[in-house]
């Protein structure tokens, strides 16, 4: 199928000049430095362990972890899970949304992405989602919906796995990875190692034109006909992807790609709203949501018909409203 084949297309495709990288990068890039041990990530909740004015928390492998929080205290938490290699940023239009309904809101950004450390080890799903833990450890959040998109997705469905407990009220997947985007003897119906290889490739060839070209083209579906192009939404995606840690972005496609959440989703119990776009040529949808959706004990999936896979920014109001609904009832 023609979505099944984007994500190869685009592993491969040539790389075009860009005007302004230079300036982009040099106004968006963070730079930090610090180091991990590449154990599972564990979080002392002492408010001491804040060691800037950011809000951030710092787990006890050295990894200092960005997060935002608003809204009331007392409200009922949402926390969302960004996708690859993006920031909490990528939530703000959903975060907004869900702050003027009453709700106290969270994002967080993933280790070597964003404004958090870039360490040299750790990027992986067990990292992840105990950075997840250490997060809603430090704020006690109770009773929260989490929300994950994308490699986000993957994250969230082992954070509540794992580490949820009682913590944990409803789980929402948008575009996620579960439960194997890897093809193997036991999932054919996935995508071949190369196409993963091809990314690495291009990521570590020319990073800044390899993110211009992923958002121009597939993540939001602007390389369809009649598509609406909006240049503001590449070049964040792109700032975005520029903060981060090259490394970092490198060994999170193994994590994203080869990652099998089967054994997670047969273990969660709460509610789960799945949501994809059958237009998403990141994360075809046959050999993910449908099968998460038979893996997953209180499931409820929503395909919509021509979405991308970046259906958070592009359709903010429909999925919006959608994740109102499944929460609030």
């Amino acid at each position: 199928m023609t979505r099944n084949n984007s994500l190869s297309r685009l592993a491969s495709m040539s790389r075009r000049k860009v005007l302004a990288t230079t300036l982009m990068y040099a106004m968006s890039l963070t730079v930090r430095s610090t180091s991990a041990t590449g154990e599972e990530a564990k979080v002392s909740t002492t408010r001491t362990q804040r060691i800037d004015p950011m809000t951030s928390i710092t787990t006890k492998d050295g990894v200092q972890i960005f997060y935002k929080d608003w809204g009331p205290k007392s409200a009922q938490p949402i926390m969302f899970h960004h996708g690859w290699p993006l920031s909490s940023d990528d939530w703000e239009t959903q975060m907004l949304f869900f702050v003027g309904k009453g709700y106290r809101v969270i994002a967080h950004d993933r280790r070597g992405h964003g404004r958090s450390s870039q360490v040299s080890d750790g990027h992986n799903m067990d990292h992840y989602a105990a950075d997840a833990a250490a997060v809603v450890e430090y704020l006690d959040l109770r009773n929260a919906i989490h929300v994950g998109h994308s490699t986000g997705g993957g994250e969230a469905a082992r954070y509540v796995a794992r580490h949820g407990g009682n913590r944990v009220a409803k789980l929402v997947l948008i575009g996620a990875v579960p439960p194997l985007m890897l093809k193997t003897e036991a999932n054919p119906g996935g995508l071949p190692i190369e196409v993963f290889d091809g990314l690495r490739q291009q990521l570590a060839a020319n990073r800044a034109q390899f993110y211009l070209d992923f958002a121009s083209g597939p993540f939001y579906g602007y390389n369809r006909p009649g598509a609406k192009v909006s240049q503001a939404v590449i070049w964040n995606w792109w700032r975005q992807g520029m903060m981060g840690s090259a490394k970092a972005h490198y060994d999170c496609i193994k994590a994203f790609s080869e990652t099998d959440f089967s054994e997670d989703l047969k273990r969660i119990t709460v509610p789960t709203l799945i949501v994809h776009g059958d237009d998403d040529q990141i994360v075809p949808v046959d050999d993910s949501a449908l099968l998460s959706a038979k893996l997953l004990k209180r499931s409820t999936l929503k395909i919509h018909e021509k979405l991308p896979h970046g259906m958070c920014t592009t359709h903010a109001d429909l999925v919006n409203a959608e994740l109102l609904t499944f929460i609030a009832t």
